[in-house]
């Protein structure tokens, strides 16, 4: 890319970030447009989709989470790992209104420009589950899919301001729910 285009494209990002970060994953492309100083069909020529442009916002930050995976692996007893890099989802989750429902239907659909980026961090915890499972750590009953919904709601919790006092709460009502044999904090 040239450097005026890489400047444009850097720019237009911070400003999505920004308008996402208002408005959750309904923001209007629009809306990023006219922030941004330029045209729609500017804004549509880098993301031709939403889900596009959702995968440059959250592409750095789920492959992030897919390395703290391996980090939390390689540095924590299994079920350490397991809720250490669960904190990390929910709050990831928690970033962006709305992500929760993006990443959901990413992960069934291979056509998706968010696919790989999900696939990668649902394979990640299911790793880490599976992990714990075998040390005898986890429940036995569970598999990835679980673990994500669970972090998706307790990301959709975070959101409601009813509920998002009780967050830590929740997050540790659900963690004993995940781990056996773990004494209730």
């Amino acid at each position: 890319m040239r450097a005026d285009a890489l400047k444009n494209y850097s720019h237009l990002l911070e400003v999505a970030r920004d308008v996402v970060t208002e408005h959750g994953a309904d923001a209007s492309m629009r809306d990023i447009a006219r922030r941004a100083g330029v045209g729609l069909t500017t804004v549509l020529r880098h993301f031709p989709t939403r889900e596009a442009l959702f995968d440059a916002l959250l592409r750095t930050n789920l492959d992030a989470l897919t390395q703290k995976a391996s980090e939390f692996e390689s540095s924590h007893p299994p079920d350490e790992a397991l809720v250490s890099w669960f904190r990390e989802g929910v709050a990831f989750v928690h970033s962006y209104s709305g992500v929760v429902a993006l990443m959901a239907r990413a992960h069934e659909d291979p056509n998706s420009a968010l696919y790989a980026s999900c696939s990668a961090v649902h394979e990640a915890g299911a790793r880490l589950l599976r992990r714990a499972q075998t040390d005898g750590t986890a429940r036995a009953d569970m598999d990835g899919i679980d673990l994500f919904a669970l972090m998706s709601a307790l990301g959709w919790v975070g959101d409601q301001p009813s509920f998002a006092p009780r967050g830590d709460h929740l997050f540790h009502v659900i963690t004993s729910a995940i781990l056996t044999n773990r004494p209730r904090e």
